[in-house]
């Protein structure tokens, strides 16, 4: 439980150490006098978030301090587990809150990271203020009150685990398709341009060779007319070069009995003969070796055209498309077999999906139960915090899986009788609002043993107060309660009062803590109920209302 709380420098509180007892404690003061800061003190060394604002001004840092004693068995456990010591079952928390905006944190004087202030106190205190009735009016966090009521915890953690292999498994399936997909169309094209290639069988070069012989192909007939003309020229009938050659070796073969001067002439012109008719022999093998044939040339522009093809396709080189070749072929043969991968996954969703929805069923079915046991419990203290006609229900409706199962969950509420059942996040009122939490605190199982409330009584009051004030004096009977209030009823069941007081001198506002006695007690219950001219009757109904309580004691 807190057993001590020290505050400094925390907004108009200067410096302030307060007691507080193991059952009911409340705070009273008047509005603005600094009840809400013992509130926002205490949920910083709680860990919770605090600005720069909450530090006194001209000060340059607050410092709250909470020590804890007689801690349960299971905060042992988990400080055990986080090697935070805890001798005689006692702890020790500190915030500090610079005017800066900084902040530092100690366990037992070590210094801490703040956010392990949250880790640590955990279930070691619950906080319940005006904003937690918001809970009730989210409809989505109806669900997670539901399943706290009927301890459900494992039985929905045990579903979250199938729930969450299911989505990874799901996630990789859906990625495996995707790339499946992707290599399927990436093999459809390499297989293409393999059977394209691989059937066209193009050569190195080939496109150069074939140019040449389409472009011989198609003008074959204009070659052979110039091979048949250079022919004749050269080596003819008359006329040609090798006659007129042969004919001035003649005439110079004539001179020879004359003289010798001109022998090597005659020679030399035997040669030139001899090498034209040698020329016009090859010009003449060479017309063979064109074909003319239309057969021929349509052959070799369908070859051209499949290589343009391939080199537009593929290229731009002939050389490109045979290099794509190869490499298209190697990746083919190194490409993973997902086939029997999306089947193993298909077929774990498939299992994984049956067990997600049979444990979605067996936690809905429980649900149900729960929710009749629920509303049961509910009612009940409703009737006792002066709510008598009140109907409850949590209705269950059923939709796709989720983290939480397959349902969705609504409370209903019939405030009085004959009445139908509407949502109660549009139809609760303040008050009903604020007792509906007071009850859910109390059918809820909750291992905090110090529970905090701020202001519960809001829009509550007459015998509606008076009956929450005996439940929560009840509910301190088993663990520490801390409540600010403004109701009589409720100081008066106190077993410890704090009065806080906002006072003020020349330049500075100070609040002040104090622990009241008997007689400190009769006179800020009386001024509750009538402000602050007290009566002798205000006085007198003051003693009445702590003696009803002390008598319930007994």
């Amino acid at each position: 439980m807190l057993k001590e709380l020290y505050i400094k420098n925390l907004a108009i509180i200067e410096e302030a150490v307060i007691p507080f007892g193991e059952h009911f404690n409340v705070f009273t003061g008047e509005t603005g006098a600094g009840k809400s800061i013992l509130i926002n003190g205490i949920n910083s060394v709680l860990g919770q978030r605090v600005t720069k604002d909450i530090v006194r001004s001209g000060c340059d840092k607050a410092v709250i301090t909470a020590f804890f004693t007689d801690l349960s068995e299971e905060c042992c456990q988990r400080l055990d587990s986080m090697g935070i010591s805890h001798e005689e079952g006692q702890l020790t928390l500190s915030r500090e809150i610079r005017s800066d905006g900084g902040s530092t944190a100690r366990i037992n004087g070590k210094a801490t990271a703040v956010a392990l202030l949250k880790e640590v106190t955990e279930g070691l205190v619950n906080i319940h203020g005006q904003h937690d009735n918001r809970i009730l009016m989210e409809t989505e966090r109806h669900i997670d009150i539901l399943d706290r009521f009927g301890g459900l915890e494992k039985q929905i953690e045990a579903y979250r685990q199938e729930f969450r292999e299911l989505q990874t498994v799901s996630r990789r399936l859906r990625s495996k398709s995707i790339e499946y997909k992707e290599k399927r169309e990436r093999a459809d094209k390499l297989n293409e341009a393999v059977k394209e290639i691989g059937e066209a069988a193009p050569k190195e070069r080939e496109d150069e060779r074939l140019a040449e012989e389409l472009s011989e192909a198609q003008n074959a007939e204009y070659i052979l007319e110039g091979l048949y003309f250079a022919g004749n020229s050269l080596n003819g009938e008359e006329g040609s070069a090798a006659e007129i050659i042969s004919q001035a070796k003649r005439r110079l073969e004539d001179l020879s009995d004359l003289t010798d001067r001109y022998a090597a002439l005659t020679e030399r012109l035997e040669s030139v003969r001899i090498e034209l008719v040698d020329i016009a022999e090859d010009i003449e093998r060479s017309t063979s070796g064109i074909d003319n044939d239309p057969g021929r040339l349509a052959a070799l522009s369908a070859r051209s055209d499949t290589l343009e093809y391939l080199k537009d396709k593929y290229g731009p080189d002939l050389e490109d498309v045979r290099k794509h070749f190869e490499s298209a072929k190697a990746e083919l043969a190194e490409q993973d077999d997902l086939s029997s991968v999306l089947e193993e996954l298909t077929a774990k969703r498939t299992e994984l999906l049956h067990r997600v929805s049979v444990k979605a069923k067996e936690l809905s079915a429980e649900r149900e139960r729960t929710a009749e046991r629920f509303a049961e419990a509910v009612e009940g203290e409703l009737s006792f915090l002066d709510m008598p006609g009140v109907k409850i229900k949590a209705r269950i409706t059923h939709g796709n899986l989720t983290e939480k199962g397959m349902d969705s969950v609504e409370f209903l509420i019939s405030a009085n009788r004959g009445e139908e059942l509407r949502p109660l996040a549009k139809t609760a009122s303040g008050g009903e609002l604020s007792r509906i939490m007071l009850a859910l605190k109390n059918v809820i199982p909750d291992e905090a043993h110090t529970m905090i409330f701020d202001e519960i009584d809001t829009g509550v009051s007459g015998r509606a107060a008076q009956k929450i004030a005996v439940k929560l004096k009840n509910v301190s009977r088993s663990r520490q309660v801390l409540c600010v209030t403004h109701l009589p009823q409720i100081a008066a069941a106190a077993d410890d009062h704090l009065l806080i007081e906002k006072k003020s001198d020349d330049s500075r506002t100070y609040t002040h803590v104090t622990p009241l006695d008997r007689e400190g007690r009769r006179k800020e219950i009386a001024r509750i109920m009538v402000g602050e001219s007290i009566t002798p009757t205000a006085l007198e109904n003051a003693d009445e209302l702590m003696d009803s309580f002390e008598r319930s004691k007994t």
